[in-house]
């Protein structure tokens, strides 16, 4: 429970500032490029499925390797370095089930709630900014919002997130449990683990993009 509040409740506001200015620039640069040809109502269906399948889980998954994985791996890097984990393994509790699994069990139920909250947040400021700012008919907009947006836009959005979340902690935990050399070592594996799962998060990214446009091609409902 302790980790859920660290993970989730705890990265709402970077995930809520986040999605909210990522829906409002994503969705002004979309109308500026679609009304050079007449198509300035079409950016409702463009920003929902944009943020849905691909911005809202992939920049909420950055958000939250910065904040919460750095602070796992500096966490754990400080119990190696100090042998408080050596500690646990002469009480005969391994350091895995102890440290790794509390964190990725919080992170699968935190991180798809995370990215919900940001895509929500996201197309919900980009539908202020088309009708309020940019004057696009809000009818237009929502009907095709609702024409073109899927099932399987969600559905790939939420699988992106269980994705990340796991990645986020391995790659986190393990950088921890392997710091050496006392104050040094946990800053660089800190460093390591921040960039490797950033790095993780948008490699996997386009293989899960691949694989689930298998999955769910488009003419799933």
């Amino acid at each position: 429970l302790n980790q859920i509040v660290e993970i989730g409740l705890l990265s709402q506001l970077v995930v809520v500032i986040t999605g909210g200015f990522t829906g409002a620039v994503f969705t002004a640069q979309t109308y500026f490029q679609f009304h050079k040809i007449g198509m300035g109502s079409a950016v409702g269906a463009v920003v929902s499925v944009a943020i849905l399948r691909e911005l809202g889980p992939v920049l909420t998954a950055l958000m939250v390797t910065g904040r919460v994985g750095a602070a796992m791996s500096a966490e754990i890097g400080t119990m190696k370095v100090t042998e408080q984990i050596d500690a646990l393994r002469a009480l005969a509790v391994y350091p895995t089930d102890y440290l790794v699994v509390p964190r990725a069990l919080a992170m699968m139920v935190s991180m798809p709630l995370l990215v919900a909250e940001c895509i929500a947040v996201g197309i919900a400021v980009g539908y202020f900014v088309a009708i309020f700012l940019l004057e696009v008919n809000g009818t237009y907009y929502m009907a095709n919002m609702v024409r073109w947006t899927r099932s399987r836009d969600i559905i790939m959005g939420l699988s992106k997130a269980f994705c990340f979340g796991i990645l986020i902690v391995f790659i986190s935990c393990h950088k921890g449990l392997t710091a050496r050399e006392g104050a040094v070592g946990v800053g660089r594996a800190t460093t390591e683990a921040v960039v490797n799962a950033s790095l993780a998060v948008l490699i996997s990214n386009f293989f899960l993009t691949m694989l689930l446009n298998i999955i769910y091609p488009a003419g799933y409902q």
